[in-house]
């Protein structure tokens, strides 16, 4: 290890011991020994005995011998039980500038924030700078280092890499006709390591001339050729591959350059894989590559090797859902808990965006770090819900736009939902969703689950896992118990079509539908551009399969009032 990797350690452990409230003395220590040997330039660390290290300034015995624990292994025990007592998001808070530990102890101890996904959120919405010793100027400070940190890791997600990606096909299809994203892109993945796109020309030199104007792309020289640019967008490490292909080649290399490796070495009924087709032969159209295959047309989300043909047995691309196909948005938040728009706006702009309801889902009371809601607080909403539901029948009376009463109800340590029933049946619907205590082992997470599930109230299962994409990982669930039991209880999960989750997993989509389980497309927004979120989460759902007639919200406001009725009625008997 080098030394700059050593001094790194020591400065994790300081800052996890004084974010744990270790002694002081001790963080000194580390703290001390790590600002010296950040200087240290005369040797090696990893070679040095502890009887060499002890005459360096800073470094007692007990440091010492760390540090050859360090070279070693790469850790040291007390190190390993800080980082297993500290979840994984609160760890990245120690990139952010402007909060050290402390500050970091108190988002997570006192607001319960143990990530960065619901620490923007709260500075977003108020709640940081209410904190004692933190204020306005700390909470921008603290949204300005999160949004450098987006920037800056070396994967991104769809949403993210989305974006990256079409600056550069906008900017390039001034100069060329044809311009497509490819690759992870193309198939929708949740997690992008490299942006990969394609451009129509007769001209390499023309176009590797074009993207050298491009102030913002840094090219990676040494990986480059003369038909491939390779580098990144300036202060974005993500990678980036912009490849010249011929006008005659565009569709069969549109389509090479997107499928998984999986799925190009299909055999269809030719003999053939669905590469040799493809490769050998210039395409017309992608459908044009499956038919000479003998094999059924499947699109870009799906190809990915993970079944789709077998889905193609009994499906086809057009029972896909889409946009479209989407009558509600279930799952949203407003000003009465962590949101930033008030109930009458995520109201208003949702009917505008030609849905028929919207299923307000706040905070529980639990959650005191997201402001949930009061028994008292509960009952106001519903007030405001009636009066608004009036007047939207009143301005539409042929097809009124309605608000649906629902709450995110967090599943407590033992799997019961907050709220007494009473509370609980006042409500039309409920997502039930685990925030706290994310720590479980896989099998009393399951446990936790299916107590919920079980419970006659749960309506949705929120975000299953709890996941928040490269900050996160979700807790470990039986997936298939857990499927298991919502087709027993007749429980919808959720697919949280925010950037940050895609959870449930695209790969258990089609488990839910071999079981008959209905999934949610919810965008869990927490402000009114929010709802776009669920293009993403429409993007997953087609990537594992799910079908309109699968979809919860695809309901008609008819339909979906008949079936939360249904199963109201049946709690009640």
């Amino acid at each position: 290890m080098s030394n700059s990797e050593i001094v790194e350690i020591l400065e994790l452990t300081a800052k996890l011991m004084e974010l744990h409230g270790a002694d002081p003395f001790k963080i000194k220590g580390y703290g001390v020994a790590a600002f010296y040997l950040d200087k240290y330039k005369e040797g090696e660390l990893q070679l040095m005995t502890e009887q060499e290290l002890v005459k360096l300034q800073g470094v007692g015995k007990s440091t010492a011998g760390k540090i050859m624990q360090i070279a070693q292994t790469g850790t040291f025990p007390e190190l390993e039980e800080l980082i297993s007592n500290t979840p994984l998001g609160v760890m990245e808070m120690f990139n952010i500038k402007g909060i050290g530990p402390k500050k970091i102890g108190v988002l997570w101890k006192e607001l319960g924030i143990d990530n960065l996904h619901e620490l923007e959120l709260a500075c977003l919405n108020g709640t940081v700078a209410k904190v004692k010793g933190f204020g306005g100027s700390t909470q921008q400070k603290i949204l300005e280092s999160l949004a450098f940190l987006k920037d800056q890791a070396g994967k991104l997600r769809m949403d993210k890499a989305e974006a990256v990606a079409n600056v550069i096909v906008n900017d390039l299809k001034k100069s060329f006709e044809q311009v497509h994203a490819a690759g992870d892109l193309r198939r929708k993945a949740e997690i992008v390591d490299n942006i990969k796109i394609l451009v129509s020309t007769d001209s390499p030199a023309l176009l590797q001339n074009t993207i050298g104007e491009i102030d913002y792309l840094v090219q990676n020289e040494k990986q480059s050729s003369p038909f491939v640019w390779r580098g990144n967008v300036q202060d974005v490490a993500v990678s980036i591959e912009i490849v010249a292909v011929s006008p005659e080649r565009t569709v069969s290399e549109l389509f090479l350059e997107t499928a998984d490796g999986e799925h190009l070495g299909y055999a269809g009924t030719n003999g053939s894989t669905i590469w040799r087709n493809a490769y050998y032969e210039n395409a017309e159209s992608e459908e044009a590559i499956y038919q000479k295959a003998g094999l059924p047309y499947i699109v870009p989300e799906m190809r990915e090797g993970a079944g789709e043909f077998a889905w193609a047995e009994t499906h086809t691309a057009d029972q896909l859902v889409t946009w479209d196909d989407l009558k509600g948005i279930l799952h949203n938040h407003s000003t009465y808990s962590d949101g930033q728009h008030t109930l009458e706006q995520m109201a208003v702009h949702c009917r505008d965006l030609g849905f028929e309801y919207l299923g307000i889902a706040d905070h529980s009371q639990t959650a005191v770090y997201a402001q949930g809601l009061t028994i008292e607080e509960v009952l106001k909403q519903h007030e405001e819900i009636a009066k608004l539901n009036a007047r939207f029948a009143a301005e539409n009376p042929e097809k009124p736009f309605k608000i649906l009463k629902g709450i995110e109800s967090d599943i407590l340590g033992d799997g019961s939902l907050d709220y007494p029933t009473e509370i609980l049946a006042s409500f039309d619907y409920i997502v039930a969703s685990v925030h706290s205590n994310l720590t479980m082992t896989q099998e009393k997470a399951t446990a936790r689950l299916l107590k919920a599930i079980e419970n006659p109230y749960t309506t949705i299962l929120g975000h299953p896992t709890g996941r928040l994409l490269l900050s996160r990982e979700g807790y470990p669930i039986d997936h298939k118990v857990i499927i298991d039991a919502c087709a027993e209880h007749q429980v919808v999960i959720e697919i949280n079509a925010s950037p940050w989750r895609l959870d449930l997993d695209w790969r258990w989509i089609s488990y839910c539908m071999e079981k008959g389980v209905l999934l949610s497309i919810n965008p869990d927004a927490h402000a009114m551009e929010g709802y776009l979120d669920m293009h993403y989460g429409v993007a997953n759902a087609r990537k594992g399969g799910l079908t309109r007639d699968m979809t919860f919200n695809a309901f008609s406001l008819e339909e979906m009032e008949k079936y939360l009725k249904a199963r109201l009625e049946r709690v009640r008997q």
